[in-house]
């Protein structure tokens, strides 16, 4: 009897199986090679194997109404990479590239967050810190699923868009985040979204570790600190973990492609 096959798991990680028969060869993602220059070197990529995520752009870091403004953070430079992501996710979208959102939004019951971490945002005890409503609008500071930890509204996000919940300033720490990435085949990263100095760096660094190949988008990332810790981070990232590129070259290579 023959029987035929169907499709069991996601592309690429996927076999076509029956009752007799498992094809665990994963047939090949169709190359989509760019050529990127970055400030070190000119990297020939391959968009099929690319993603980019968009770390913590949301309410509570980028909005005048959210946390780190009613802390009395001037969160101005965290509005920054709005207008330059507004270009460049339609254009990745459109060359298949996964928009994976990588966002603070800890369990309401904060079971998974020790007192040292809370610590560092709320140092008194009786403070706006992790969990507690924002005198505002009553939302709970990077929750989720509440607005605090919801993306800015200037940033639409569509339905085939992945998000992923973070619990630290590293999107890899005790997420599905390596285990989406892999399972989609993807092994370069664009990196976006702020602060470029802790949750992106973080999360840049720990993709290093993971074996990914990390890239920066200048204008797509931003910090609230002092401008020595951006000057600081891009060196690092130079100097250690990746490379660094602007919005328009990536576009321009965007745009190259299938030329």
């Amino acid at each position: 009897m023959n029987l035929s096959l169907r499709k069991l798991g996601i592309a690429p990680n996927a076999w076509m199986v029956n009752q007799e028969t498992a094809d665990i060869t994963r047939p090949p993602l169709t190359p989509q090679p760019v050529i990127l220059p970055t400030e070190t070197k000119t990297l020939r990529l391959d968009l099929a194997k690319t993603a980019i995520l968009v770390i913590d752009m949301q309410n509570d870091f980028c909005h005048p109404d959210g946390w780190l403004s009613h802390i009395g953070v001037d969160v101005n430079p965290a509005r920054q990479p709005i207008e330059p992501l507004q270009k460049l996710l339609p254009r990745l979208r459109e060359k298949g590239v996964p928009v994976i959102w990588v966002n603070w939004g800890n369990r309401p019951d904060l079971l998974n967050i020790s007192a040292g971490l809370r610590h560092v945002y709320n140092p008194t005890g009786d403070g706006v810190g992790l969990g507690d409503p924002l005198p505002k609008n009553g939302a709970k500071v990077l929750t989720k699923d509440s607005w605090a930890a919801a993306v800015v509204d200037e940033l639409k996000q569509e339905p085939e868009d992945i998000c992923v919940d973070k619990y630290r300033m590293s999107g890899f720490w005790d997420t599905p985040l390596d285990s989406i990435l892999r399972n989609l085949g993807k092994t370069t990263l664009l990196f976006a979204g702020v602060n470029a100095d802790q949750c992106v760096m973080c999360t840049l660094q720990d993709a290093n570790f993971l074996g990914y190949d990390c890239i920066l988008v200048k204008e797509c990332s931003a910090t609230t600190s002092p401008e020595y810790c951006w000057q600081a981070t891009l060196y690092n990232l130079k100097q250690c973990f990746g490379f660094v590129t602007d919005l328009e070259t990536v576009l321009e290579a965007l745009r190259k492609l299938n030329q």
